[in-house]
């Protein structure tokens, strides 16, 4: 039998499937000199924004607990209807603060509380806080979602591999990509299961086939993972459609050689 060399790009496909993001020398580097957020640079300033973002993350912990029954909520309270003006006072702190990273990532995860991880697509979610939401409401919130996502990623991602970041900013970077990949992952679920996309036409995802969504959330968990998040880590590489179909084709190669019996 002759023997078969692989190409420098089979090489780094089949690298890619074991960890997509696998190479020593991007380790992050972290350093808890640095200033929290890197572009709040005078602490109190931080320290004060943090705080009013803190309150506002309190208070929707509590409104959950109680749509959770979890906690009484008084007679003549909407739970859903407060829930949404704390989302209003992120919003409202995000104008004033627009280079602060962290409630861009906390207003997302409130917004997919409310309407659920199938946001993107017209599919209903039996997880979501506000049942019943109509598409345009869905789409909007969609679009503020992978906005918020985009905008926290562009702010706190190195300018290079050998730029330093602070702990904090790696987890909330970390928490924005593994978001960002828990959306395009329950999208392309929800494009396999036959739904449709519902999504603003000036969005890029707008025109993404299912292996799009997917190979988007598998980059997403790999930074997820990269930046700190050991779950999103492992995620990537169950999600990445390359390894799975290299997986299947491996899969159908050992059958022919031993027969249909063959399991793995």
């Amino acid at each position: 039998m002759d023997s078969t060399s692989l190409s420098r790009r089979d090489e780094n496909v089949l690298e890619k499937m074991k960890d997509p993001e696998s190479n020593p020398l991007m380790a992050v580097l972290i350093d808890p000199t640095l200033p929290k957020d890197p572009n709040i640079h005078q602490p109190s300033i931080y320290e004060r924004v943090s705080q009013r973002e803190r309150d506002i993350v309190v208070a929707m912990q509590q409104l959950e607990m109680q749509l959770a029954g979890l906690q009484t909520a008084t007679p003549a309270s909407n739970p859903t209807e407060k829930y949404k003006t704390c989302v209003a006072q992120l919003g409202q702190l995000i104008a004033e603060y627009p280079q602060y990273a962290s409630v861009r990532n906390n207003r997302a995860q409130a917004l997919r509380r409310l309407y659920g991880d199938k946001m993107l697509s017209h599919m209903d979610d039996p997880t979501a806080l506000a049942q019943g939401a109509e598409s345009p409401e869905k789409r909007e919130a969609a679009a503020t979602v992978l906005s918020d996502l985009d905008e926290a990623v562009k702010l706190l991602t190195p300018k290079s591999i050998f730029a330093s970041i602070s702990p904090q900013a790696s987890k909330t970077l970390s928490l924005s990509h593994t978001q960002r990949a828990a959306l395009y992952h329950m999208t392309a679920k929800g494009l396999s299961d036959g739904a449709y996309l519902n999504i603003h036409d000036g969005r890029k995802e707008t025109g993404w086939s299912k292996m799009d969504f997917e190979e988007a959330a598998s980059r997403d968990f790999a930074l997820g993972g990269r930046y700190g998040n050991e779950i999103a880590k492992g995620l990537a590489v169950a999600t990445n459609p390359t390894a799975k179909l290299c997986g299947q084709i491996v899969r159908e190669a050992m059958k022919k050689e031993y027969g249909p019996g063959f399991e793995v």
